[in-house]
């Protein structure tokens, strides 16, 4: 690893960042606490500028280089989950019910630990935007930082992020040009039959039966409505009905998610759910209403901008530190809102065994920071050189 050797010197500032963060877990665009200790950091970096209230708990702080030049995005987000923690670390959560489970508190800690480093040494032209972003899990702080105009106050040119990535090989980093995470939608299904008594099925038009075969056959859009080279999850992941075992119920609920890459083949799922959803609840003598919500857009890095960021992860990594065309993941990531707006790319850097995120016993490794921070850092004076 060529680990900078001032980044390596902050590494236990790093740790300590973060193992703060991780105490104090906030959800949503209600991160008072975590967006004030991050503002005092930077102030104490020295950053040239803070400017914070942005989607409520957002910072964005700008460090100049020298002369003139572009501004280049770094992007950390620093939400939590609503999970109970059961790591047993020191540092665990001291908000019961939610905790750093995807860890953001370290992304936040590597951006920082780059900040200081640019801030000394200001090796670069033009400027850095660092980006600090409430409510990536719930909320789309990414889309709402760019709607109140980030990108244009700002000047930001191109813009990048980095997740970590359990499981896989400590320090080995993971990209590739196009789609590299899906986007995300969700679906309400609501069925309405005629109650009864149990005993009567006859005298009732069961939703249960009804809404049974609506999941069912909503499999068949995966399995016989879209071509297999492209990729597509459809999961029914709840179904609520009735209160006990001698009541048919009036209604029933189904939600669930849409994974898709292709803006063709998620119309064709909302087409196909339309139909499906109506056409089986009236074979049962029953009606249906389908509720689609468009969530997360898929994520999808410049192509050369990706292979920008993957020569520059190399010489952090070596060669063989990097793999260039990792597979596409249904996950979805709310960056890929300030991906539209501005070219750049999303890596992922592996950080070894262990629990997987959103997991209670997840834990962020944070041997990694150092890492990620000499990422950022030379991907600025790499993109941005002093002339």
């Amino acid at each position: 690893m060529a680990i900078i050797n001032r980044i390596g010197d902050l590494a236990p500032d790093m740790a300590a960042w973060r193992q703060h963060l991780h105490s104090i877990p906030e959800l949503s665009f209600d991160c008072p606490k975590t967006s004030a200790f991050i503002k005092a950091r930077l102030e104490e970096i020295g950053v040239d500028a803070v400017h914070d209230g942005i989607a409520q708990t957002g910072i964005v702080a700008i460090i100049e280089g020298q002369g003139a030049g572009p501004t280049i995005g770094l992007r950390a987000d620093f939400d939590a989950l609503p999970i109970e923690e059961e790591t047993g670390v020191e540092y665990a959560s001291t908000h019961p019910g939610k905790m750093h489970a995807c860890g953001h508190d370290g992304h936040t800690a590597m951006l920082l630990g780059a900040a200081k480093y640019l801030a000394e040494t200001r090796n670069f032209a033009g400027k850095v935007a660092l980006i600090f972003q409430p409510a990536e899990e719930a909320g789309g702080g990414g889309e709402v930082m760019v709607q109140e105009g980030i990108m244009d106050q700002f000047d930001i040119g191109e813009v990048y992020a980095i997740h970590n990535a359990p499981g896989k090989d400590f320090g080995k980093f993971h990209t590739r040009g196009g789609p590299i995470m899906a986007a995300a939608d969700t679906f309400h299904i609501h069925v309405t039959g005629k109650g009864g008594h149990a005993a009567r099925p006859y005298d009732s038009i069961d939703p249960v039966v009804a809404a049974c075969a609506v999941v069912t056959a909503l499999q068949t859009i995966v399995s016989r409505n879209h071509r297999p080279l492209e990729q597509l999850v459809i999961s029914t992941t709840q179904i609520h009905t009735g209160t006990t075992d001698n009541v048919i119920p009036e209604d029933a609920y189904i939600n669930g998610t849409v994974r898709t890459f292709n803006k063709d083949v998620q119309a064709m799922v909302v087409a196909r759910m339309e139909q499906i959803v109506a056409g089986t609840a009236a074979a049962y003598g029953c009606e249906a209403r389908l509720e689609f919500e468009f969530g997360y857009p898929p994520t999808v890095n410049d192509a050369g901008k990706a292979g920008f960021a993957a020569q520059v992860a190399a010489e952090v990594a070596g060669d063989a530190g990097v793999d260039a065309d990792v597979e596409p993941v249904m996950g979805a990531e709310d960056f890929s809102y300030m991906l539209e707006a501005r070219p750049g790319a999303y890596l992922m850097l592996g950080q070894g065994e262990g629990a997987g995120v959103h997991h209670p016993k997840y834990n962020f490794n944070d041997e990694i920071a150092p890492i990620g921070a000499s990422f950022f850092a030379r991907l600025v004076e790499t993109a941005q050189p002093v002339r």
